[in-house]
């Protein structure tokens, strides 16, 4: 319970530990909420991660290779998991992934290669058409 609240409780909120509290039920967690994280699963860490990370109502979520140290079936609840969580609070998904199955969840790919951005696909979520052609001309600036 504390791993999740005490991000809110510095960011002020007072109804930190409620909050916290409904995050950790939402993820299925109500239960392990006074575990220490050596306690818990690996599974259970990363639901930990999510609702700590949802917690605050982030406009942005980024999870890179969240299910990198988890096995298949573990893995695939964290993915369902997350992708509720995303549409429960509306925040943008940034996932990062090696993972093409994985990858093709989502609405758009960002393919790199060489650390550039190679080109933007749309995943198999979406049948819209990109609305992002083409990546921007890189100006020199850095961006």
């Amino acid at each position: 319970l504390e791993n999740v609240a005490v991000p809110l409780e510095l960011a002020g909120r007072r109804d930190a530990f409620d909050r916290a509290a409904r995050e950790l039920a939402a993820v299925g967690l109500s239960d392990r909420a006074d575990h220490y994280p050596g306690q818990l699963s690996g599974g259970e860490q990363q639901r930990v991660a999510l609702a700590r990370a949802v917690a605050g109502n982030p406009q942005i979520l980024l999870a890179d290779e969240p299910t990198g140290n988890l096995d298949q079936a573990t893995g695939a609840q964290i993915i369902s998991l997350m992708f509720a969580l995303r549409e429960r609070s509306g925040a943008t998904l940034m996932l990062i992934t090696h993972d093409p199955a994985l990858a093709g969840l989502c609405d758009r790919v960002v393919h790199l290669r060489d650390g550039k951005i190679d080109r933007i696909t749309p995943g198999a979520a979406t049948g819209k058409p990109d609305v992002i052609a083409q990546p921007r001309a890189q100006t020199g600036t850095g961006n």
